[in-house]
């Protein structure tokens, strides 16, 4: 099967996470937070950077409100990754219209976003292309990673990279079938503990971080840091992007 990317190799920045806390709010089908809620005790090492978006974080009794990071009429916090050969990006009814490229086409968030303790969600919808039409980069700690939806000729799904081993070839791979002009839900959540994800209801991989190595895959990709979504020969659409922290003790 092709990979998704052949392009120079870039230096990649790596994270261990020696151990951490989880106590997360899920949200339920309807994008509210739910009351199910866990929680473990820990330290992490996680460095806080000048200029880190400053949030105010969820408790047991108040849920963090979702904040929308996409407003649906302008590219207002965004700007069009310089991807060789990107496709058009342009905002249509209410979605954010990630035109085909010659190979990949994307955009970054240009605001600040937390490192850790801290779950985005949005919905995808492939409308042309056989390859992923969404891939969201998002920070861990200090590094960075892609979380891959319909790669590797459409059907891979998972977390790249993992100990050096990408979404094709690490615990997290996964492999679905995916319908054009059908809107899929997509979340992630990261704590110093954990990385989560899901698609619609269905939770895709739970990595626990403590001693594992945290990368981006080499190449152009890397581009797309710390906060992006891209895809690969394909046409989508993207609405409803959100973020709200979670409280990781």
């Amino acid at each position: 099967m092709k990979p998704f990317f052949n392009h120079s190799i870039l230096g990649a920045t790596s994270v261990f996470i020696a151990s951490g806390a989880l106590a997360g709010c899920a949200l339920s089908s309807n994008g509210r937070p739910s009351s199910n809620q866990g929680s473990a005790q820990g330290k992490a090492i996680v460095t806080s950077i000048k200029g880190e978006a400053k949030y105010v974080a969820a408790t047991p009794e108040k849920p963090a409100e979702l904040k929308p990071l996409f407003d649906g009429k302008s590219m207002a916090g965004w700007t069009v990754t310089d991807f060789a050969g990107t496709g058009k990006v342009e905002v249509q009814n209410g979605q954010l219209m990630l035109n085909s490229g010659l190979v990949l086409t994307g955009v970054n968030y240009t605001n600040p976003v937390p490192k850790t303790n801290y779950e985005v969600s949005l919905e995808a919808m492939k409308v042309d292309g056989s390859d992923f039409f969404c891939a969201l980069t998002f920070p861990v700690g200090d590094s960075h990673c892609s979380f891959v939806v319909g790669g590797w000729g459409g059907g891979v799904v998972g977390i790249s990279s993992i100990d050096g081993m990408d979404a094709s070839e690490n615990e997290t791979t996964k492999f679905m079938n995916f319908d054009k002009e059908r809107w899929y839900r997509i979340r992630v959540r990261v704590t110093p503990r954990r990385i989560t994800t899901w698609i619609d209801d269905e939770q895709m991989a739970d990595v626990e971080l403590e001693g594992r190595r945290i990368t981006m895959r080499p190449g152009e990709i890397e581009l797309n840091v710390p906060f992006g979504l891209a895809t690969y020969q394909t046409s989508a659409a993207i609405r409803n992007i959100r973020l709200r922290t979670v409280d990781g003790r």
